[in-house]
């Protein structure tokens, strides 16, 4: 999606215009990939504008700073509190946000503590083409010739802009071949994850996915949707999944903050299921979105407003 300006990004510690948030050519994270960030959206509802999984979000962004050393003079309350600031001062109902952790301009080199550690706050309009229809149709997948790495090489439990190199080149390949996404495996030959999202499988009725093991992200909506599958009685396996498991799953789907939970109709040109949303992913789907708009009860806490909070 194009960026259109919004009048404020949020800029270690202050809100600063748009176009005055920017950074060196020589700035560490653009040679090196020294930057941690997160995903996360803001809805809306009846009570206004609402920011989902807030607190996961953030605790994420603070973990994915530890696992690659970025410290923080910021707190988790400070976070929060920035990222509803820069909602209100942009005037959104509904948008994407987009918190950066990287180190900035200082010395050149691999090693990074000679460069200071700087966090962006940016909030902006995000909208799929035809996104009722894709929500129901779905998409096709193919798994990916790029595997995802290896324990004790990158650290998959971190949000850092190095591991997307690698989903860059799996989401660019899947399109080369005419799919919309990837599918990823891991180092074994085990069903990972997409390019940038959790995946699950529906067989028998229960509900299939890759443990945190398997070198995924662990997802934020990924977790929701397993609370969201408990709360509706659909029993859960989290397990290593060969790759067949793909071609014969009755449903399939991507979750992610901008994937939200979307239908895989296809993987490898073999159909999932009857080739559109199943019913377990439409139960699914349909109890996220209903807490996410505010339309249902949200009895885990997971909405954040973001006036009169």
């Amino acid at each position: 999606m194009k960026l259109v300006p919004q009048p404020k990004i949020w800029w270690n510690g202050r809100l600063v215009p748009w176009e005055q948030a920017q950074v060196h050519v020589l700035s560490h994270a653009l040679h090196y990939a020294s930057s941690v960030f997160e995903g996360i959206r803001a809805y809306a509802t009846p009570r206004g504008p609402a920011v989902f999984c807030l607190d996961a979000h953030v605790t994420r962004l603070l973990h994915s700073c530890r696992i690659v050393r970025l410290p923080l003079r910021f707190s988790h309350a400070d976070l929060c509190t920035a990222i509803r600031d820069t909602i209100a001062a942009n005037g959104q109902d509904a948008c994407y946000i987009r918190p950066l952790v990287f180190r900035g301009y200082g010395a050149l080199g691999v090693f990074p503590d000679e460069c200071p550690v700087d966090v962006a706050i940016a909030t902006f309009p995000w909208q799929k083409k035809d996104e009722a229809a894709l929500l129901e149709r779905g998409i096709d997948a193919g798994v990916s010739s790029w595997r995802r790495m290896a324990p004790d090489t990158l650290p998959a439990m971190a949000k850092c802009a190095g591991n997307y190199v690698n989903s860059a080149l799996a989401v660019g390949e899947a399109r080369d071949r005419g799919f919309h996404e990837a599918v990823v495996l891991d180092v074994d030959g085990f069903v990972s994850e997409g390019s940038g999202q959790n995946l699950f499988l529906v067989q028998g009725g229960r509900l299939m996915t890759p443990p945190v093991g398997s070198s995924i992200l662990a997802g934020v909506t990924r977790a929701c949707v397993l609370q969201i599958a408990a709360d509706l009685g659909v029993p859960v396996v989290e397990q290593r999944l060969p790759r067949e498991m793909l071609y014969i799953a009755d449903e399939a789907f991507f979750t992610g903050t901008v994937a939200e939970v979307t239908p895989i109709r296809s993987v490898d040109g073999l159909v999932v299921g009857a080739g559109a949303r199943g019913p377990v992913t439409k139960r699914l789907q349909e109890r996220f979105f209903a807490i996410a708009r505010g339309q249902h009860d949200d009895r885990h806490g997971w909405l954040a407003p973001v006036r009169g909070a």
